[in-house]
């Protein structure tokens, strides 16, 4: 099973991909997580990503993908992976295309996740991290116990700059601009499946195993 998961921050791509990694046993990819481990362990490809970083420069498209390419050669991927908030772009969705022709490893699906801005801004903003654990909660879906105050540590909540609404707005403004043109890119591909990420958490996941036993 290889899959992308398309969608805005706050859609829930990342809840649904550790979902689907437990149900089917295939890896989930997160590009900023492969690239510091790419990083760490010194792969031909990291120590590229390094240069460009330790020099001040965003990583080129060329060696993202080229770290890509270095996690889905591992063994852990040959039953499939899950692509989460990668690609971002048009050029980097016709590199990885390419790559994955070379690899024998052709999508299976693109699924996109849609969920309207108010509803992830309501979803962004009202989340907040423990500043001593680090444990996750939410003011409406997830409260702690005491308002303000982690349940685990009793250490203080705060809302994180990312999720802080003006940052929202602006974030949702660069996916539209960038990563939405991939929704028609893999619909001319007859790879996408759309699904509406406002319904609850455990139904977006039935219709997910649905779609992808058919």
């Amino acid at each position: 099973m290889k899959l992308i998961l398309l969608g805005p921050p706050g859609a829930g791509k990342g809840t649904q991909a550790k979902m689907l990694t437990d149900r089917y046993g295939i890896p989930q990819i997160s590009t900023g997580d492969i690239l510091r481990a790419a990083v760490q362990e010194g792969t031909p490809m990291g120590l590229k990503a390094k240069s460009c970083m330790d020099a001040g420069e965003l990583v080129p498209d060329a060696v993202v993908i080229g770290i890509v390419r270095e996690r889905l050669q591992k063994p852990d991927c040959a039953a499939g992976f899950i692509l989460d908030g990668f690609p971002r772009t048009v050029p980097q969705a016709d590199a990885l295309t390419v790559t994955l022709l070379d690899l024998n490893k052709p999508l299976d699906a693109v699924i996109s996740l849609a969920v309207d801005v108010e509803v992830l801004v309501e979803r962004l903003t009202g989340r907040r991290t423990c500043r001593d654990c680090g444990r996750g909660y939410h003011v409406t879906f997830e409260p702690p116990r005491v308002p303000g105050v982690c349940d685990t540590c009793k250490g203080e909540l705060i809302q994180r700059n990312d999720d802080q609404e003006t940052t929202i707005r602006k974030r949702m403004e660069v996916y539209e601009s960038q990563t939405s043109p991939l929704i028609a890119y893999y619909r001319s591909a007859g790879l996408l499946h759309a699904i509406d990420g406002m319904l609850p958490i455990d139904e977006v996941q039935r219709k997910m195993t649905a779609l992808l036993a058919s």
